[in-house]
């Protein structure tokens, strides 16, 4: 398990979903005062790499969430994942639980060593379970019969029986899992809209408050700030919404 203790200053990562630097760069400064976190994911990461991921890191200052979902064979997994927490030393990274017991404790030894080598907090390491714009049509078309609760339980408990430090879930199961896993286990959530923002394409949603009191340790909140007129106005009156959660 990770032994990250880097303080977090409230429980929201903003998804910066842009490639350009330049966007992602401002965005970050302007809600660093507002939020606990950055998201980058992979079109930023593809587009940019790791440079770009560290010039977004300069202008905030910002704990880093880095969003790669990583899906391959163990050795190749657990390579991706030296590199990148090598690289731009991030709070947590994802992977996706179906990829396997043998894949996830590859990357969860890989996260241990890099952290050791390099003697920094090792990455929160997470399963991604379900992805919230999924639902249980979407499972079938991909030959996962059975609800959507089912398949993320399934994932979640596997993802802990293999060392990995929490998972990624809609807010719809978090307090299933927080009965099922304890509460040491990470539970981050996207798929959570303020009562104000509109729902996209998210399937599974829940207010961040209501994320919160299911027992949701962090939060993803993407264009809800990000698309804002006024991106730090949007994050700070998330914040004050939560406030009587922290």
């Amino acid at each position: 398990m990770s032994s990250s203790v880097q303080a977090i200053r409230n429980p929201v990562f903003c998804a910066i979903d842009t490639p350009d630097v330049g966007k992602a760069t401002a965005l970050a400064a302007k809600i660093a005062d507002a939020v606990g976190g950055m998201k980058l994911g992979l079109e930023f990461y593809s587009a940019n790499g790791p440079k770009g991921v560290q010039q977004v890191q300069k202008a905030s200052d910002l704990p880093l969430f880095l969003d790669l979902k990583f899906h391959d064979i163990p050795n190749t997994v657990a390579g991706a994942v030296r590199s990148a927490a090598s690289a731009v030393k991030p709070f947590m990274m994802t992977l996706m639980a179906s990829g396997g017991r043998a894949m996830m404790e590859a990357a969860a030894k890989a996260a241990t060593d890099i952290a050791h080598e390099l003697i920094v907090p090792r990455p929160l390491l997470l399963g991604v379970t379900v992805l919230t714009s999924m639902d249980e049509g979407d499972l079938l078309e991909v030959g996962v019969s059975g609800t959507v609760s089912d398949q993320v339980r399934r994932l979640a408990e596997l993802a802990k029986r293999a060392g990995l430090d929490g998972v990624v879930c809609s807010p719809l199961e978090v307090e299933m899992l927080r009965r099922d896993l304890g509460p040491g286990f990470k539970l981050v959530t996207p798929g959570v809209r303020p009562m104000w923002a509109e729902a996209n394409d998210q399937k599974r949603v829940m207010t961040p408050m209501e994320a919160m009191t299911a027992g949701s340790d962090y939060l993803v909140i993407g264009r809800p700030i990000s698309a804002a007129e006024d991106s730090a106005a949007a994050a700070q009156r998330i914040a004050l919404e939560l406030a009587p959660a922290a």
